[in-house]
């Protein structure tokens, strides 16, 4: 069985249709959720489901990634994970960070990557006039929002789209995408998924 440390900034949902999915002859169990956020509504969420919750707040290390990512490592590495998921985690990890976890460390960007990695992807498929978004399973690398893809999920961009629109349509797929695709990764399987 293996074991799943989870890192979120805000509510959560994503991380709980992970958990979510983690039951029966699944591969994998939850053993934390941590936040960089200790007000982040999805670290309450994952206490309610009866998960280990830890929150290192990176505001007071002014900057400083190499020392909030010292003290997030503190509770991640006392979980003892075998795969690391990032779930609307918002911050930018170290080189140094993501070569501790390298293999086994996944995120869900919402673009059809390569295409928008970063921020505002909806608002820049709209602007690009793209007939299609959605988003992306990748392992993660040093490299921001790259890294060998596991799984897509597309969607069409509908005639008068707004970001926040295509945002929800795109965030259902997520919800789809990222358990199927944790599943098969937990499961040594590295072939993408398309939905």
């Amino acid at each position: 069985m293996k074991r799943v440390a989870i890192l979120i900034s805000g509510g959560g949902s994503n991380m709980l249709a992970l958990v979510a999915s983690m039951t029966g002859d699944h591969p994998a169990r939850p053993v934390l959720v941590a936040s960089n956020d200790p007000a982040a509504m999805g670290l309450a969420r994952a206490q309610g489901l009866g998960i280990a919750t830890a929150a290192v707040d990176h505001r007071p290390f002014k900057g400083d990634r190499v020392a909030f990512e010292a003290a997030l490592l503190e509770p991640v590495l006392a979980a003892e994970p075998d795969i690391l998921c990032l779930a609307g985690f918002m911050r930018v990890l170290t080189p140094g960070f993501v070569a501790r976890f390298e293999g086994r460390m996944l995120n869900i960007h919402p673009s059809l990557l390569p295409k928008y990695p970063g921020l505002h992807t909806h608002q820049r498929a709209l602007d690009a006039g793209d007939a299609e978004a959605g988003c992306t399973v990748h392992q993660v690398t040093a490299v921001l929002d790259d890294g060998p893809m596991l799984g897509q999920a597309r969607v069409p961009v509908l005639p008068g789209d707004t970001a926040d629109a295509l945002s929800q349509r795109v965030l259902m797929q997520e919800h789809r995408l990222y358990p199927a695709c944790l599943r098969r990764f937990a499961d040594g399987q590295a072939a993408p998924l398309f939905l």
